[in-house]
């Protein structure tokens, strides 16, 4: 079989076609992947796509600067949002700050124009999925808003990696089928054109065996590191959000109001548990706060039911509760295996450990406490910064190895007393010092397994 050179130019025209009608389609794709990925990792900690949060739906943005004359700048908004600011030259950019009473939105000074693009490209396309509207067009924080459930944060770039996949599958059949075609033409040889793509693939692997050896090799390790990385992930839940019966905003209450983590869960510093907060806490505030006409006065109905308290009843003597109290099931976010012991009175106490180092900057968050990734903690101001998974026993472990305690400070009588007890001991004083001029958690027995094992 003879193929002439006009074919194989045809053919040579025919692949590089299909490459660019391939990439062509497939550019979009990535585009649109690009987008979905970077609202992931830099906009949706802060951002929902079609409710206000922390800072204001990205839903509508690139046309709500474009409304005010300014569609150019939103890039440079993004970018470096402070920069843009102090150049004085939006007016957009002033009253944005201004609605969000001073907060700073942080700088992606890293991101491209095309990449900013790609996130509201990406965000502009989701569709809404109540159908209501949404309070406040000018992108403004409405402070009465109920939180609603973040935009998922999950999957991404799954099916492009399928379609991808078939795409090389169909290019390797068809280069394969042509390569044959070339070898049979240019051999004479026509029973190699009978051969299965098996049989051709076992004589090209044990003409060049030692190649294929080492190739079976790593692909067999590479196999083994997948499959035990994935045994590593079992249970592993970071980014867990229950639903709750009644919606709490940390932003509004820790955040805007700058109520202490410790009122509300006041056992902190006393026990094992951090406690959630009794009814009777809520009404604290809430006998006067009724949220009447605003949005969230329904979920104030709800601590009223809960308390037995009807502000419409005004017995003599004054308000008083007046219904069967009904106690508000709280749905459990952090759950330890019950051969793990934790004191969060010992960490905030004798630790001197922040809430944010765990829980993250409450804060900034709109919805109930979740389990944090440890990225998200990482990039909380003041945190130790960490690399294993967030409630796994390596993050505790590192957690130890890093955490610098105070001692002979005279402010906790239990590392004075093994600061008392070291000093009997000079060299081995001089030991721990000598390592990296601080005493941590671990040389002080935090490793040690039955700290924290039963």
């Amino acid at each position: 079989m003879e193929i002439s050179n006009i074919q194989q130019v045809t053919r040579s025209l025919v692949f590089r076609l299909s490459f660019f009608v391939i990439a062509l389609a497939l550019s979009p794709m990535f585009a649109f992947a690009q987008g979905e990925a970077l609202f992931k990792s830099k906009c949706a900690s802060c951002h929902q796509i079609h409710k206000n949060g922390t800072g204001p739906m990205l839903s509508g943005a690139r046309q709500r600067w474009a409304d005010a004359g300014e569609a150019e700048l939103i890039i440079k908004w993004v970018q470096n949002n402070a920069a843009l600011r102090a150049g004085g030259k939006s007016k957009r950019a002033a009253a944005v700050f201004k609605e969000y009473a001073g907060s700073q939105m942080t700088v992606f000074a890293d991101l491209t124009d095309d990449q900013v693009n790609s996130i509201l490209d990406y965000v502009d396309a989701q569709p809404k999925d109540d159908g209501k509207a949404v309070p406040g067009d000018t992108g403004a924080v409405d402070p009465n808003a109920v939180p609603g459930a973040e935009e998922e944060e999950g999957g991404g770039l799954g099916f492009i990696w399928l379609i991808m996949a078939v795409l090389f599958v169909v290019i390797i059949l068809s280069v394969g089928g042509v390569r044959r075609q070339l070898k049979v033409a240019s051999s004479g040889d026509e029973s190699m054109d009978k051969l299965s793509y098996f049989e051709e693939f076992k004589a090209l692997a044990w003409k060049y065996r030692t190649i294929s050896g080492l190739v079976g090799l790593v692909v067999v390790i590479a196999v083994l590191v997948i499959i035990f990385k994935g045994l590593y992930t079992i249970n592993i839940m970071e980014g867990y959000q229950p639903s709750q019966p009644i919606a709490f905003p940390h932003d509004r209450h820790a955040g805007v109001n700058g109520i202490d983590c410790k009122y509300c869960h006041n056992s902190v510093t006393k026990s094992k548990s951090a406690g959630l907060p009794t009814v009777n806490v809520c009404m604290n505030c809430h006998k006067q706060i009724n949220g009447q006409g605003k949005p969230f006065e329904g979920e104030i109905k709800k601590i009223y039911a809960a308390a037995g308290w009807d502000p419409s009843i005004k017995p003599a003597g004054g308000y008083k509760y007046m219904k069967k109290e009904n106690p508000i099931v709280w749905n459990k976010v952090h759950v330890l295996p019950d051969h793990v012991y934790f004191n969060h009175s010992q960490h905030v106490v004798v630790g001197g450990i922040d809430c944010k180092q765990c829980h993250g900057d409450m804060t900034k968050m709109n919805e109930a406490a979740k389990v944090q990734p440890i990225e998200e903690l990482n990039k909380v101001d003041g945190n130790i910064k960490l690399s294993k998974a967030t409630l796994t026993m390596g993050w505790c472990i590192e957690c130890h190895g890093a955490k610098e305690v105070a001692i002979g400070d005279g402010k906790n009588g239990y590392y004075d007393e093994i600061h008392r007890r070291l000093k009997k001991d000079k060299n081995l004083y001089k030991k721990y010092l000598d390592n990296d001029g601080k005493i941590t958690a671990n040389e002080l027995g935090g490793w040690e397994c039955a700290k924290c094992h039963y």
